[in-house]
């Protein structure tokens, strides 16, 4: 079974999921497959704003998610900036070899959201850090990175996943079953344990409620 894990390193929910989700597939026998995105696309095709463009939710969530990586002993750093522009880490994750993806996003999330030395993965000399870290040739890497067809595969990447139905990060596919945020991993584990609370005819009641109220 395959748990496709959508993602885009300006999250730190999704930097948090990132550090669970390895271990909860191996609970189920399950293998992890890092599906890249650009969350701004997201937020530009559902017409909203991202929380850290809205003050309030911005201090909420990083308020949130620091006492939820402090709960599960996983470091935790503000970025030198955000939002800041994650094209060039999305792109060198699709131009990595997939054996090595792995390790490469744990570096790009760790020089993001946790204690590398080299920080700030919208800077090349960060992402260089990381394809080191991760065993790769940074110089290779970067150039792959810029290419067009890396280009064009973030960018259909992200349609995909908008055509199926994602609009947050991180969320994981499980076949056509989505699970959106760090927070309904519970859920998740449910599902893959064959014990997923929604019962296949429960949704049919709601699915076709009409709107009485719009703005």
């Amino acid at each position: 079974m395959e748990l496709n894990f959508h993602f885009d390193f300006i999250s730190p929910y999704a930097y948090l999921g990132w550090t669970q989700i390895h271990a909860l597939a191996e609970r189920h026998g399950a293998t992890v497959r890092p599906r890249p995105l650009l969350f701004a696309g997201l937020l530009n095709h559902h017409g909203q704003k991202g929380p850290a463009e809205i003050p309030a939710k911005r201090i909420w969530v990083f308020k949130d998610t620091l006492r939820r990586a402090r709960l599960l002993g996983v470091p935790l750093s503000p970025p030198p900036s955000h939002p800041f522009n994650p094209l060039l880490a999305l792109r060198a994750t699709l131009a990595a070899p997939a054996e090595a993806q792995r390790a490469l996003v744990d570096a790009l999330f760790a020089a993001t959201w946790g204690d590398a030395e080299v920080r700030g993965v919208d800077r090349p000399e960060a992402v260089r850090a990381a394809a080191e870290e991760a065993g790769l040739d940074p110089d290779a890497l970067l150039a792959q990175a810029q290419a067009p067809e890396i280009k064009a595969a973030l960018r259909h990447g992200t349609e995909r996943a908008i055509e199926a139905g994602v609009f947050g990060v991180p969320t994981v596919g499980v076949k056509d079953e989505l699970f959106w945020g760090f927070d309904a991993f519970d859920l998740l584990e449910r599902h893959l344990s064959g014990e997923d609370p929604l019962g296949p005819d429960m949704l049919d009641r709601f699915r076709d409620v009409p709107a009485s109220a719009n703005r």
